[in-house]
């Protein structure tokens, strides 16, 4: 399992709010789903309204997430 970190704004009401978020998943595309399906249950957000401007693969040591840490000891 890779850790993700990704970068960009969703629509929140009428202001756009920037978010950095760290994934754990197997790729790009898995991670950024998890990240879309997310933002849009917890902000009620659609799809065309979250904005990635950026995807970065993280190195072990540079994971700051707790969560993401034990997923990926837990592969």
């Amino acid at each position: 399992m890779k850790a993700f970190r990704i970068e960009g704004e969703f629509l929140m009401g009428d202001k756009w709010q920037r978010f950095s978020k760290e994934v754990a998943s197997e790729d790009e595309e898995t991670a950024v789903e998890y990240l879309i399906s997310d933002i849009g249950g917890r902000h009620r957000t659609k799809r065309k309204n979250v904005k990635i401007t950026g995807i970065s693969e993280l190195k072990p040591e540079e994971v700051e997430s707790p969560l993401v840490r034990d997923e990926m000891a837990g592969e």
